[in-house]
């Protein structure tokens, strides 16, 4: 894929359409390219305004709108058997009269009913709308955020292999007291099971975050401040994270000098 092919994948990549090697080749080319990162900014602010205004409350008059035009539908009249037929005669009026209050009743449940439920098919709606602005705002700050610490003047990277043939590769810089983790291969783990990533504070392992992997390549800013951490890990842990170590790392990298 082209260079110039890359630039026109902002909008797939916004509304995350991309996967496989070609996400793998946009994101790459997405930490050095300024005018398309500020496109994919702008996109995704786009669509999520787009989303909230989807969303729209119903009508203050949707209601007696749906009871009004009630009145003016016919009713099919009951089918009844001979029988009674007969025993009909006897008191019409009173029969008649009990009819139409039951269908207006009738009536008012099902308008109640249809009213109710567009009113929550709305509100779930809205409800789904904020959900995926959140999302998307998340999204594009921790995208922003990784390209800060990509991009700082003094941004210093070292890579290894990791266990299992991936590739691994921290960036650091000092003056954000920021670390980035970029893993290239990086298979999903096992059921149940997590990536997580850790400072070595002098050999102690302090928790920065959990990464999410499937196989493909993936970047991750992580947790808390860089500190005195002369080194990070990348280990195997239960699902939600552990306060410490369980096993071996998978990777152990140095953190380069300035």
């Amino acid at each position: 894929m082209t260079r110039a092919d890359l630039h026109t994948l902002t909008g797939a990549y916004a509304v995350h359409a991309l996967s496989g090697r070609e996400l793998g080749e946009f994101e790459r080319h997405l930490a050095v390219c300024d005018a398309c990162r500020q496109e994919v900014r702008e996109l995704r602010e786009t669509a999520a305004r787009l989303a909230v205004a989807s969303s729209l409350a119903p009508p203050p008059t949707m209601k007696d709108d749906v009871l009004r035009r009630i009145a003016t539908v016919r009713q099919e009249p009951p089918r009844l058997a001979a029988r009674e037929t007969r025993e009909s005669h006897a008191g019409p009026r009173r029969r008649t009269g009990r009819r139409a209050v039951n269908v207006a009743l009738a009536a008012c449940v099902a308008a109640a009913a249809v009213c109710g439920g567009a009113a929550v098919w709305q509100y779930r709606q809205a409800s789904d709308a904020r959900d995926t602005a959140r999302r998307s705002e998340q999204r594009a700050a921790r995208a922003e955020e990784l390209t800060q610490v990509l991009a700082a003047p003094d941004a210093h990277s070292r890579s290894g292999r990791m266990t299992g043939g991936s590739t691994g590769t921290v960036v650091v810089s000092r003056g954000l007291d920021k670390a980035v983790f970029l893993a290239s291969g990086l298979p999903e783990p096992p059921a149940g099971r997590i990536y997580q990533l850790w400072f070595s504070d002098g050999g102690t392992m302090r928790p920065a975050g959990l990464l999410d992997s499937s196989g493909r390549s993936t970047a991750a800013v992580m947790s808390g401040a860089v500190g005195k951490a002369s080194a990070m890990g990348v280990t195997v842990e239960p699902a939600g994270g552990s306060r410490a170590p369980t096993g071996d790392p998978l990777v152990l990298l140095a953190f380069p000098s300035a």
